[in-house]
């Protein structure tokens, strides 16, 4: 079973970002399976797992059965949905089409580069992903109907948990919730016109002709992210990751054009636009940030032991603390918790080096003094840290882990009621597999009543 449930998870990765299997069929292709009128080729079950190949994974023997098993009932599930009217949106299947062709420019270092490399246009690429992002979304929401009541109960979660052998139980590290407030330091004035006026000067020097933008964003940016490439970045107007200033700055400019000084919560920015396709673009720019001086750190820290005075006292709520002063705009959607592979549960290796120490001075319920660091922009920043709680190193119980055991438990319920809607469903349909899959275990199990080819 756990075997099964790895493929079907590399199956989900081979589908979310397989860029090849709608476009490169195999020459000699051939019908392996039919599940009412919906089809599945030869080169769907190659393609798959050459993809989880070149991404690295480990593909044992029975791959090929588990992902006809997989892709069968898909086929189920879509026709059933189909039949049930299941809504999808086409402003769905839009979004995640460009969710998918935003990743397949990142990992292949740019829209040409990828266009290149599949040998078609980007509307190309979509068109041919079209018809597998609304089946995929249509099997999703039929499986979703079908666990939509499944509940689990207290007594439900034990009995699971009792199956488990003490030897098979998980060990977890010491684990804990943390929350933190960050605020970043404001330059004084002086410096902040300083930065301004430089940048004033080097889009000077771009309109009169002196330097290309592209030499002096190698020469003076303070964006590591860019520096290397001159400025150069592609960006799309829907993608939400971009500060909406620089975005919205950089989507009013013509081609050529060098924007003026924009403020983001990075610092201040000139803008040029290189190209423009529509939604996507590509653009330069030069960042720079005012330096901060030791006083305006020391009146961030002073702002932050009134916070804490208060939190101390209960008379402001951590929420509330996060929602009203702190500028990692992440931590406003979590409260200010931070989250690990355990969600909200962290372990020391998933934490920032520089934190630890002060951890160890806090009991649970503690608020920390103000703690200066770099963030992930390598960008200086205060931070009060919250201990919400810790465990200590443990074999997986039911009172220090119900949370994770009870989500498990439902998680194999659901899976249940799954297979048992298969076996129910399936004998309604036409079902052929062909000959070179007989020998398939999982199939005889779920396809029982399949017809030979």
């Amino acid at each position: 079973m756990r075997m099964k449930r790895i493929l079907t998870l590399l199956f989900f990765v081979a589908l979310a970002f397989n860029s090849k299997a709608q476009s490169a069929k195999l020459l000699a292709d051939k019908i392996i399976a039919i599940v009412g009128d919906k089809i599945v080729l030869k080169s769907d079950i190659v393609n798959y797992i050459d993809d989880l190949k070149r991404q690295g994974n480990e593909v044992p023997p029975n791959t090929e059965c588990i992902l006809l098993e997989k892709m069968m009932q898909d086929k189920a599930l879509i026709l059933q949905a189909e039949k049930d009217s299941l809504p999808v949106s086409d402003e769905e299947i839009e979004a995640e089409l460009d969710q998918r062709i935003r990743y397949f420019i990142s990992q292949y270092g740019g829209k040409e580069a990828f266009e290149q490399i599949a040998g078609r246009t980007i509307y190309q690429v979509k068109e041919d992903f079209r018809k597998s992002i609304r089946e995929g979304r249509l099997a999703r929401s039929m499986r979703d109907k079908i666990v939509e009541l499944v509940k689990i109960t207290p007594t439900e979660v034990r009995d699971f948990h009792k199956k488990i052998p003490t030897d098979s139980l998980p060990f977890y590290e010491t684990e804990m919730v943390i929350g933190q407030i960050v605020m970043h330091p404001k330059a004084g004035r002086e410096l902040e016109k300083f930065a301004q006026d430089e940048l004033a000067d080097y889009r000077k020097q771009v309109e009169a002709g002196q330097k290309a933008f592209e030499t002096l964003a190698r020469l003076y940016t303070e964006d590591p992210g860019s520096k290397q490439n001159g400025g150069r970045y592609e960006i799309n107007r829907n993608e939400k990751q971009w500060d909406p200033e620089f975005k919205n700055a950089a989507f009013r400019l013509k081609e050529g054009q060098v924007s003026p000084i924009v403020k983001s919560k990075f610092g201040y920015h000139i803008i040029q636009m290189v190209s423009r396709n529509g939604d996507d673009a590509v653009v330069r720019h030069i960042l720079r940030v005012p330096q901060l001086q030791d006083e305006d750190i020391e009146l961030t820290k002073i702002k932050f032991d009134s916070i804490r005075i208060k939190l101390v006292a209960g008379a402001l709520a951590f929420g509330e603390a996060v929602d009203k002063f702190s500028d990692d705009q992440n931590s406003k959607f979590t409260a200010g918790i931070l989250s690990g592979q355990g969600g909200n549960f962290v372990t020391i290796d998933e934490l920032d080096k520089s934190l630890i120490p002060y951890l160890d001075k806090l009991k649970v319920g503690d608020y920390s003094t103000p703690i200066v660091y770099k963030d992930e922009q390598d960008k200086q920043a205060v931070r009060l840290v919250y201990l919400q709680s810790r465990t200590e190193p443990h074999r997986e119980n039911l009172r220090d882990d119900y949370d994770r055991i009870a989500q498990r438990a439902l998680e194999e319920k659901k899976e249940k009621v799954v297979e048992k809607w298969f076996l129910s469903k399936l004998p309604t349909y036409y079902v052929m597999v062909d000959k070179d899959f007989h020998l398939c275990e999982s199939l005889k199990s779920q396809f029982p009543n399949y017809v030979s080819k």
